[in-house]
């Protein structure tokens, strides 16, 4: 038993001296290829094998034919070890060269497409990680164009809603100076009209910044969907007599919600202008608040013929307005990006899809706790 752990502890000895030279070895290395260091861990065993036995050797007085033949089986051992260490090490480096060049290239604006060889584990799940990567650039750089886009329209569209009101401006503040004016009242009260409408438009401007920076102000209360929607349906009546729309509100329920009762009524407000401007005369628009299995649906319904399916999804985008014959003379493309802004601010969401003889805008919000 004695002669047994001596032979252990010497074995240690010697393989540990060689260990911690190889660990040396490649602390200097670490910076260098990978087959080099996979060569220096082959290397390592071999030579830690190689010299726990000498060390046995010497301590146990070996013959020296027996020191040579086990010399020689180690070394026979240490050849095949670094040329196994070196292919493997050539290979991984290739595979990891391929998977850096696929990388380089999506990274320059291209799609990952991963290598076709096949691959170590860690490599695989590297690959995958970066074509996830890929895509979430990809859907990344197709918002930013989309939303560049949106922001030329809107500034196209901004820049022409505001050289009209303020060339009218001009005209008649120039005719009321000059003692033109066959009707000075007359051209007073248009004017005070545009700087109404500048005045609108400027706030919704403001209120989208807000939105878009995250500093929207949201004071969440209890209150019941049957108050907001009877509000908002008594404050755009006189627009919807104008128009000669019914509005019909008879499916709300007294459901609860937790939200801005202020923010809130903006966003009915605008979906409720928005549908009657686009109703026809005699056409309707009904209001309807009813639970739902993943929150409170609030929705707006109305008669205007439709949305085409290609502008579905940009209907809630800054600065959409859709085709001539549905942009309202006073529109700047802003109502329905804000009601998606505050029902996001809500944790909601705002949807729209198209129904016999017109469209339904949806907004869903969690319901009230308890």
């Amino acid at each position: 038993m004695r002669d047994t752990l001596l032979i252990a502890l010497y074995a240690f000895l010697g393989a540990a001296a060689t260990g911690v030279a190889g660990a040396a070895v490649l602390r200097l290395i670490r910076r260098r290829s990978l087959t080099l260091s996979l060569a220096v861990v082959a290397a390592v065993g071999v030579v830690a094998m190689l010299a726990g036995t000498m060390a046995v050797a010497r301590a146990m007085f070996l013959s020296a034919h027996d020191l040579r033949v086990v010399t020689a089986v180690v070394a026979m051992a240490a050849v095949v070890s670094l040329v196994t260490a070196l292919l493997l090490g050539r290979w991984v480096v290739a595979r990891s060269r391929e998977l850096a060049d696929a990388a380089r290239h999506f990274g320059d604006g291209g799609a990952f497409a991963a290598p076709a060889a096949p691959a170590t584990a860690e490599l695989a799940a590297l690959s995958r990680e970066l074509a996830a990567t890929s895509a979430r650039l990809a859907a990344s750089r197709e918002r930013e164009r989309a939303l560049e886009t949106s922001r030329r329209e809107l500034v196209a569209w901004i820049s022409h809603d505001l050289r009209t009101p303020l060339a009218g401006l001009r005209a008649m503040s120039e005719a009321l100076e000059d003692g033109v004016a066959a009707d000075p009242d007359r051209y007073l009260k248009q004017m005070r009209t545009e700087v109404e409408r500048l005045d609108a438009m400027v706030g919704d401007l403001f209120e989208l910044s807000r939105i878009h920076a995250g500093t929207l102000p949201l004071s969440p209360a209890r209150v019941s969907l049957y108050d907001l929607v009877g509000d908002a349906i008594a404050g755009v009546g006189p627009l919807a007599r104008e128009h000669g729309v019914r509005l019909v509100g008879d499916r709300v329920e007294p459901v609860p919600v937790e939200v801005d009762g202020k923010e809130m009524s903006r966003v009915l407000a605008n979906l409720l202008v928005n549908a009657i401007r686009r109703t026809p005369a005699d056409g309707t628009v009904a209001v309807a608040a009813e639970r739902a299995p993943d929150g409170v649906v609030l929705s707006v319904s109305d008669g205007c013929g439709g949305i085409p399916e290609e502008d579905l999804p940009r209907v809630f985008d800054t600065g959409w307005r859709g085709t001539d014959a549905r942009t309202p003379p006073a529109g700047a493309g802003l109502g329905l990006a804000i009601v998606r802004g505050i029902v996001e601010a809500h944790r909601g969401r705002a949807a729209v899809r198209n129904i016999p003889g017109g469209c339904r805008f949806e907004v869903t919000l969690p319901p009230a706790d308890g």
